[in-house]
């Protein structure tokens, strides 16, 4: 029971992580420093290179929602476990998306006159998605 709930906690929070600020990113700090959530970035990306949008689209919000679905219906009954191995791996995409936020932060700061900070989002995102990993490995085991 508390795995169910655990797992149909994820269809709320996700959606949170992708409004909340993931970065606070500026020219320099005096300037002021704009807040770049998953959103917000999926929309700048859609303007300038689409292929790599729909590649961020599907590993930070269709991957990490329909693992989340696929698993509570499997802990309800109406999806077979043997399709546990194929949602394990969409979380395992999902945190790609988690390693693409944090190599952009590395990028970004290593030029010059560039701040930025990461936001709360970024915490819960990542947190959305190794709870995620965990509820799956531990739905498998049961």
């Amino acid at each position: 029971m508390l795995l169910r709930l655990a797992n149909l906690s994820l269809l709320l929070l996700f959606p949170v992580a992708w409004f909340a600020p993931l970065l606070h990113a500026g020219l320099l700090p005096i300037f002021g420093l704009s807040e770049i959530s998953i959103i917000s970035g999926l929309q700048s990306l859609w303007e300038t290179d689409p292929a790599l949008a729909l590649l961020v689209t599907f590993l930070a919000i269709f991957a990490p929602y329909l693992k989340t679905i696929g698993l509570a219906l499997i802990q309800f009954g109406y999806l077979r476990r043997k399709t546990l191995p194929a949602l394990e791996i969409l979380g395992k995409l999902a945190m790609a998306d988690v390693f693409l936020i944090a190599l952009y932060v590395v990028i970004v700061k290593g030029a010059g006159h560039v701040t930025v900070q990461t936001g709360w989002g970024l915490y819960l995102f990542t947190a959305c998605v190794l709870a995620s990993i965990a509820i799956s490995h531990l739905t498998r085991r049961r």
